[in-house]
């Protein structure tokens, strides 16, 4: 199994109060009203895509200053009353914020349909996402259901920032960032198994 994260996954780890157990990746539980706690999770995602890539050096953000980027992001990746169930509003959503930023982004998408027949294999998916990685970009991962994948909630966002995965594509394991905690995904599980399918997304500035 070959093993590929992104190069600084350490900036991803919040910095805590002394005596408190870290977090990793910041959490959608932080948001201040009940709504965007339940619908949060792909700004919570953007924002943690967008800072890493334009992070200052190694520093790690605070809760609160992580809470101040989430916050930032979400006048921007809003979500719908169906949360942000597609990988175009994503795109879309990401791309108005980066501009209001005044960066400029290009992105890449691997859809997975929720007719099998039209789904990638699962060795093109390892491909897409060992590309994002090797550039250095945390992939946004959409799942819309998690079939029989128990690290996965239905219907939800969280941020890939490593895999380990056989030389020909055959198998991979994601490691994932999600309600703060490292969490791994059965990559193969999941495609074999969700219903709705889902998608991945990464963005690389220009």
């Amino acid at each position: 199994m070959i093993k590929l994260s992104i190069a600084q996954p350490d900036c991803l780890q919040v910095a805590v109060v002394q005596g408190e157990a870290p977090f990793f990746g910041c959490d959608q539980q932080w948001y201040g009203t009940e709504w965007q706690r339940r619908a949060g999770c792909g700004p919570t995602v953007a924002a943690t895509l967008f800072y890493y890539l334009f992070r200052p050096g190694k520093r790690c953000f605070s809760q609160a200053e992580w809470l101040d980027r989430m916050e930032e992001v979400w006048l921007y990746v809003t979500p719908t009353e169906r949360g942000m169930p597609t990988t175009d509003l994503f795109i879309q959503s990401v791309s108005s914020f980066a501009a209001a930023k005044q960066r400029e982004l290009s992105h890449a998408c691997c859809e997975v349909p929720e007719e099998r027949s039209h789904r990638p294999a699962l060795n093109e998916v390892v491909d897409f996402l060992r590309s994002g990685l090797r550039q250095d970009a945390p992939v946004a991962f959409l799942n819309l259901c998690n079939g029989e994948e128990e690290n996965l909630h239905r219907w939800h966002w969280v941020t890939v920032v490593g895999m380990e995965y056989a030389a020909d594509g055959s198998q991979a394991v994601l490691y994932t960032l999600d309600e703060g905690r490292k969490k791994t995904v059965d990559l193969g599980l999941w495609l074999k198994t969700t219903v709705l399918g889902g998608g991945f997304v990464y963005f690389w500035p220009n």
